[in-house]
């Protein structure tokens, strides 16, 4: 069992969520034919930055901390109406061709797929090993499409510096983000020299900034898609993130996702690892390969786990970070 701690140490790993390996460089506004190998999130970098250029974010993301471990803790829960959320989903569409203007079949095809993963509704999650059967967690949120804006671009690529969120720089401005997830689909997006798959905002972040980046490619389950992530699951792993949840390792050797029902992790696992995949931390125990927070291809990650559940739903409980989505 991993120990629940505070977020400052956390925050000192030096945690953050973008996606993927590629092997050629890229850089914005230059276009540069890449081949996505593996899922790697940019998350991580854009928090740190954000820690760096807002020094009060790092009490508000302790103080998130405290009251989600006082309400697991408390068995608060139930506070929720029925246990079911419904969150008003943006999605956000800036394209430079029309390929990249993707269908609405392809937005919808991505709602689909996250009210079957937060439902535990999804196909694929039959194929949960018999050790996690009993942790399998259905977080119970339901996602609608609110509505699509759409804004031609002549940007090649977008960075992770939040432009494509404001008018000022070519993005698009977020859409009453206290009260519905805005999700950017971009035609390409890079960090550190990389191409990535998407990002996310934790919460306790700036409004104007707040949702989740995807590129077009990666974004829905019928489309315009590049395999191994065509299902849908870059989504739901950084809106993973923006209910507060953390990479399943901990973004440290051994380290911690602050949810007790999850294996420790050496690492990040990519691919399809071949189950039991064992651990060489404290008690040898199998890795939960199949979470949606590792970075495994889309068609090997098919879970949550309860304490994920209860993290992801105690930032909706009232005096939460994101309670005035469950009004």
């Amino acid at each position: 069992m991993k120990i629940i701690f505070t977020i400052l140490p956390f925050l000192a790993l030096g945690i953050l969520s973008g996606c993927s390996k590629v092997e050629l460089q890229n850089t914005e506004d230059k276009v540069v034919s890449t081949v996505v190998t593996e899922r790697k999130c940019a998350a991580s970098e854009v928090l740190e930055q954000q820690l760096k250029d807002d020094p009060s974010l790092a009490k508000r993301m302790e103080d998130i901390e405290k009251f989600t471990n006082t309400i697991i803790a408390n068995g608060s829960l139930d506070r929720l109406v029925n246990g079911v959320i419904e969150i008003p989903v943006v999605v956000n569409v800036l394209y430079k061709t029309a390929a990249q203007n993707i269908s609405a079949a392809q937005i919808q095809s991505q709602i689909d797929v996250l009210n079957e993963d937060y439902n535990a509704t999804n196909a694929d999650i039959s194929g949960v090993p018999a050790l996690f059967s009993t942790a399998v967690g259905n977080i119970g949120i339901r996602f609608v499409l609110d509505r699509t804006i759409r804004k031609s671009s002549t940007k090649n690529s977008w960075m992770t510096n939040d432009d494509m969120k404001k008018t000022t720089k070519g993005g698009i401005d977020p859409y009453s983000p206290t009260t519905h997830l805005n999700m950017w689909v971009v035609n390409s997006m890079t960090s550190g020299g990389q191409t990535i798959l998407g990002y996310a905002q934790f919460p306790g972040g700036n409004p104007a900034t707040d949702g989740v980046v995807m590129g077009y490619n990666f974004f829905g389950r019928v489309g315009t898609l590049s395999a191994p992530f065509h299902k849908g699951r870059t989504a739901t792993h950084e809106v993973g993130h923006w209910m507060n949840l953390r990479h399943i390792w901990g973004d440290a050797t051994c380290g911690s996702d602050l949810v007790n029902d999850t294996p420790t992790h050496n690492t990040a696992n990519y691919g399809c690892p071949v189950y039991p995949h064992k651990s060489t931390c404290a008690g040898l125990p199998t890795e939960m390969t199949m979470n949606y927070m590792d970075y495994t291809d889309d068609a090997c990650m098919y879970m949550f786990s309860s304490g994920q559940k209860n993290r992801a739903l105690a930032i909706f409980v009232t005096g939460g970070s994101r309670a005035s989505f469950a009004q």
